[in-house]
């Protein structure tokens, strides 16, 4: 029954939601020059210094470092921004919310769309550089849209609770930051997984991020087709995450009229 009204409260109001996203797109890019080209130049400029010192400087000593880098860099980059511009969306519309009835899910999920869109765009980076670095291509390409559906719906997931945990505690967005932080060591991003500790190998897992860009460089960059393991690990990694956050978000929804 939730399911259906989910569905058709979002096919009544998808033109709210297209609004929103272009929105989004717009505020980021507004009296840029470069515009959305920025969603390619950014992941390429990040990606040569990041490159030039850790492979560099600390010598990390990974084949086709670059695409190792940017295939993290830009998972993590998705989920980092759009669950912290999801995390404002219910106090951002609350002159919104407090004139009309709409619902409320419809604000985090724009910013988690209108991100992936900016994602999307991103990947254009990625490619130049396989092309640059002679990267072969392989068949596994197929699967990329697993992938990123796995990461989008894992996102959403988290950015509903979010949304409505910094509704009642504002704190929240002070600690996220910090979290994200840490969150960005914990992940295999710009170091092999080797230099860990064995004692922490096994946990690894258990961050759904690291499985999420594992599969990603094994598709793209390494060919290998992954196991059903694999597959399930990151099933139940977004559709876990993505039902406990319709729970919280339906739960609180009501209150919010409250709090912002």
């Amino acid at each position: 029954m939730m399911n259906f009204i989910v569905k058709s409260s979002l096919y009544r109001y998808k033109w709210l939601l297209e609004e929103l996203v272009i929105r989004d797109l717009k505020i980021k890019y507004r009296r840029s020059v470069l515009g959305y080209l920025w969603s390619v130049l950014n992941p390429l400029l990040m990606m040569l210094v990041l490159t030039i010192v850790f492979s560099t400087v600390f010598r990390f000593d990974i084949p086709n470092y670059p695409v190792y880098l940017l295939t993290g860099q830009l998972l993590f980059n998705f989920y980092s921004e759009s669950t912290t511009m999801a995390m404002d969306s219910i106090l951002n519309g609350a002159s919104l919310i407090k004139k009309v009835y709409l619902p409320k899910y419809i604000f985090p999920l724009s910013r988690v769309l209108s991100t992936f869109t900016t994602m999307i765009f991103s990947l254009i980076a990625l490619f130049l550089v396989m092309l640059i670095t002679s990267t072969e291509w392989h068949i596994t390409l197929i699967l990329l849209p697993l992938v990123f559906v796995h990461i989008l719906v894992f996102s959403l997931g988290i950015s509903l609770i979010l949304s409505v945990s910094v509704v009642y505690f504002r704190d929240i967005k002070h600690l996220y930051g910090v979290f994200l932080s840490a969150l960005n060591f914990l992940t295999s991003i710009f170091y092999p997984t080797s230099i860990l500790p064995e004692w922490v190998k096994p946990w690894m897992i258990f961050n759904p991020l690291y499985d999420y860009i594992e599969l990603f460089r094994d598709i793209l960059l390494y060919g290998k087709w992954p196991t059903v393991e694999e597959n399930l690990l990151c099933v139940f990694f977004s559709l876990g995450f993505l039902l406990l956050g319709i729970w919280v978000f339906k739960k609180h929804q009501k209150n919010f009229i409250l709090y912002i």
